[in-house]
């Protein structure tokens, strides 16, 4: 979604502002952080790139909507490994991204069967997988089409499908820059709830909006519409994996009703909604973190 794109803005923004000995310290422990887990980057079949950290059992996390298929670098890295670092205790984490050149007329069938293709080659098991936010939508259709891929399922500030603010807000985005044109700002309204601040971070992402823009925008709007059609209203059912449905009540691209109703369709589902999450908020919450590591060790 684009509200995880203004979320990165925002923070880095608000870190631009630290005085430099804080940055100096900030990033010299984030580095250590990275040595200390055992950060690696590669790619899966059909190109798709990861970064891999911690030690155990296989887990792959599918990251949230980006604009660019590729690892991230600089501080969106490190954000990143830090929000990943408490599963990586547990687990050897596969922060996996969309495969690059994502062709016209792609539908989220197509991208979970790549996604199936690539966990079979990689590991020759069923593997837990994550899916946060756009992640979870790959996630639930990898689950339906291929469940023999997918041990545990924990689906993560996402739902069976978009709601519709969150679709048009995504797709006037991806439309908007695909044509050359600024479109960060369209996020804003599913990012902020606040109507002074959301006046106040209109015009800043507009002009911050070049900066993120995707090296491949006919590719990323490819993406943006397969999540468009993807629905598994009439296909819960057939999703027999034990699965997690996590969410925050402050959610403004999910709401808390379509978790409800994702949990409730799945045969092995449950649901956990967090008081005070915000949609991305909830992937950094220690209540999610906590119970994400339970369910996927509970055996």
């Amino acid at each position: 979604m684009t509200s995880e794109v203004i979320d990165a803005v925002i923070s880095a923004r608000h870190c631009g502002n630290q005085s430099r000995p804080r940055d100096l310290e900030s990033d010299m422990a984030k580095t250590a952080l990275a040595s200390e887990l055992g950060v690696v980057e590669g790619t899966l079949e059909h190109g798709m790139p990861y970064l891999a950290l911690g030690s155990g059992r296989p887990l792959a996390f599918l990251v949230w909507f980006t604009p660019d298929f590729a690892n991230p670098t600089g501080w969106m890295r490190a954000a990143m490994i830090k929000t990943l670092a408490p599963l990586a205790e547990r687990f050897r984490v596969y922060a996996v991204n969309r495969a690059p050149g994502t062709p016209a007329g792609t539908t989220m069938a197509d991208i979970a069967a790549r996604h199936a293709d690539a966990l079979r080659i990689e590991f020759g098991e069923p593997v837990d997988v994550i899916g946060v936010s756009s992640g979870g939508s790959i996630a639930l259709q990898l689950a339906a089409d291929h469940p023999d891929v997918v041990r545990r399922l924990v689906v993560l500030s996402s739902g069976y499908r978009l709601d519709p603010n969150a679709l048009v807000a995504q797709r006037n985005y991806a439309e908007a820059v695909a044509a050359g044109r600024r479109g960060l700002h369209h996020g804003v309204d599913i990012t902020i709830k606040s109507p002074v601040l959301a006046a106040l971070a209109r015009p800043l992402l507009w002009l911050v909006d070049p900066l993120v823009r995707p090296k491949d925008p006919a590719g990323m709007l490819a993406y943006v519409r397969a999540e468009d059609g993807f629905d598994l209203t009439g296909r819960l059912g057939e999703i027999d994996t034990p699965t997690l449905v996590l969410g925050g009540d402050r959610d403004a691209c999910y709401s808390v009703e379509n978790f409800r109703r994702t949990a409730e369709g799945l045969p092995n589902g449950r649901l956990i909604v967090y008081p005070g999450a915000s949609h991305t908020g909830a992937v950094k919450d220690p209540r999610a973190v906590a119970d994400m590591l339970n369910f996927l060790t509970a055996d």
